[in-house]
């Protein structure tokens, strides 16, 4: 058997519906390749692992899940990948899909990897803290929009699946989780650079409660910043709006 281990944000999914519903939020999805984060127990991975026509890979980093992995799943033996998703490669040439129960820990630093890899990842199922997984889909304006809402929303259109109560795990995290699909954009908004983008944006959202022209003042030459625009706070403004900004940066 294993351990639960701390460290790495472990909390189990027990509820079968939960592991179910978020099998079925992918499974319909035209891709043929897929990779599980963080799979633990194999709570979703004996539900994923087995549907037909599907190339599976699963990434886990902890030796002792490893180890449980391929003794309870023999069939999983050629398909895990003994790693951090943070550090592996694309585990798939060509397209894959994304789905986990992500470690609560590194849950956005997941996300920049999957930014980092969308060429290659048309779909993501992930469940994450509820607190998170609101502020990804977070419109602009409400109070949770912030940095992660804005970069993930430039390249992928987010929707809200389910909540997820704190008794589907063991053990129960003290918080609830929020179980998200992102699709990525066919069109997303044209920007001078995705590095002057990121840049951008983590500064507005860096001082948040100050206007956009104190926030941003060092990216932006003095006339540029007499615009209207640069009143505005940072969670009011639009991906579209950031996007446009980068044309006008130093």
């Amino acid at each position: 058997m294993y351990v639960l281990k701390k460290s790495l944000g472990q909390h189990f999914l027990k509820d079968e519906n939960i592991c179910r519903k978020i099998v079925d939020a992918v499974k319909n999805e035209p891709l043929h390749q897929w990779v599980e984060v963080g799979p633990g127990g194999g709570a979703i991975t004996k539900y994923l692992k087995d549907i037909p026509g599907i190339a599976f890979k699963a990434i886990e980093v902890d030796d002792e899940k490893v180890a449980y992995l391929k003794a309870t799943y023999p069939d999983l033996r050629e398909k895990l990948i003994h790693e951090s998703f943070l550090d592996a490669p694309p585990p798939f040439e060509g397209p894959f899909c994304v789905v986990g129960n992500f470690p609560y820990n590194i849950s956005t630093q997941i996300l920049f990897r999957i930014l980092e890899w969308k060429g290659q990842v048309p779909v993501v199922v992930g469940m994450f803290q509820k607190e998170v997984a609101q502020r990804i889909a977070a419109p602009s304006g409400n109070k949770v929009y912030g940095v992660i809402s804005v970069l993930v929303q430039a390249f992928y259109e987010v929707h809200y699946l389910f909540d997820v109560p704190e008794n589907a795990f063991n053990p129960p995290p003290k918080v609830k989780s929020g179980v998200i699909k992102m699709y990525r954009k066919e069109n997303t908004e044209p920007m001078s650079s995705e590095k002057r983008f990121f840049t951008l944006v983590k500064t507005a959202f860096n001082q948040r409660r100050k206007t956009l022209r104190n926030a941003v003042r060092s990216l932006f030459d003095a006339a540029i910043l007499t615009d209207p625009i640069f009143d505005k706070r940072a969670e009011q403004l639009t991906v579209a709006d950031f996007a446009s900004l980068t044309f006008k940066m130093n």
